[in-house]
């Protein structure tokens, strides 16, 4: 499967495997010896809504900065990562289509953990609407007085349910998780997650950026809480460029916010059909992932 004439990737197919799962942006497809291929597409989505335009780049820019951050945090929380595929690895794994290289993570099979993990360094989105509300987050009291965009003390971990569409994903307190997993396994979730965004916090502050919010998603291997799925990527968090900083108001972003602000300004009630984005907003989605990488990992997108 080539791109598209507008250098895109929407669609996968690769006949020699099993497809296991198609989502918003990635395909999984079974490979020899259970191990599974994550394919990033550069297909966008908002709302949980898949839209008919493509970012280009951005699946390259989701699965080569999961790499960068999952060979960074392996001494510390353990994962399922083994290689993104390239033209020397294609053949082991038997793939021979350069439309996925760069793009597809080789990974090892675990079961998913039913919960998204999410971190909170910085009140935004959801949690600011919950905050707003009540003053709580998933069942955490804060302070009284924080503002939009504000920074938390410290950070909080605010999981969610994980739900098949149509249904969306819901906030989950700290012991619904543990009803559901038991009290060792929601601990680790807790402070893994935590000691990821802690650790990624850190590292992209000195780069530029700040993470205002991130998720993670966990599965079980060998019975080990292991990190699955992207890693501090623009899809999957909320990043800030940290000189344009300011609480009280909506900040600029890295991530896929502009592509949100774009969407809630046109009469569209956020079901399927997506409607088609215009030029200039694909060009800047692209730009910020690019630009988001360029930061994060001190070197420009490969190719």
């Amino acid at each position: 499967m080539m791109p598209s004439a507008t250098g895109v990737l929407m669609t996968t197919a690769l006949p020699r495997l099993q497809r296991l799962h198609t989502g918003k942006v990635r395909d999984v497809y079974a490979l020899p010896g259970d191990r599974l291929l994550l394919v990033a597409t550069d297909r966008a989505s908002a709302f949980d809504v898949v839209l008919p335009t493509g970012i280009p780049r951005k699946g390259e820019v989701l699965t080569r900065l999961s790499a960068f951050w999952y060979e960074r945090t392996k001494e510390v929380v353990p994962n399922a990562f083994i290689a993104v595929l390239d033209a020397e690895n294609a053949a082991e794994f038997g793939v021979d289509d350069a439309a996925y290289y760069g793009r597809s993570m080789v990974m090892r099979r675990a079961d998913p953990v039913k919960v998204e993990c999410v971190v909170r360094g910085y009140l935004a989105g959801s949690g600011w609407s919950e905050y707003e509300r009540s003053g709580r987050v998933c069942g955490i009291a804060l302070p009284a007085g924080i503002q939009k965009s504000g920074r938390l003390l410290e950070p909080i971990f605010t999981p969610t349910s994980k739900a098949e569409p149509p249904a969306h994903d819901a906030p989950m307190t700290y012991e619904e998780v543990e009803a559901m997993l038991g009290a060792d396994a929601a601990n680790a979730l807790r402070l893994r997650s935590l000691a990821l965004y802690r650790y990624g916090a850190t590292v992209a502050r000195d780069r530029g950026i700040l993470i205002a919010d991130t998720k993670f998603e966990f599965g079980l291997l060998g019975g080990e809480v292991t990190l699955i799925d992207e890693l501090l990527t623009p899809d999957s968090s909320r990043f800030w460029p940290a000189d344009g900083y300011e609480p009280g108001r909506d900040q600029p972003s890295f991530d896929k916010q502009p592509l949100r602000d774009w969407l809630d300004a046109l009469d569209w009630d956020k079901r399927p059909p997506g409607p088609a984005l215009p030029e200039a907003i694909v060009r800047a989605m692209s730009e910020r992932y690019l630009e988001a990488y360029r930061r994060l990992t001190g070197t420009p997108l490969p190719g």
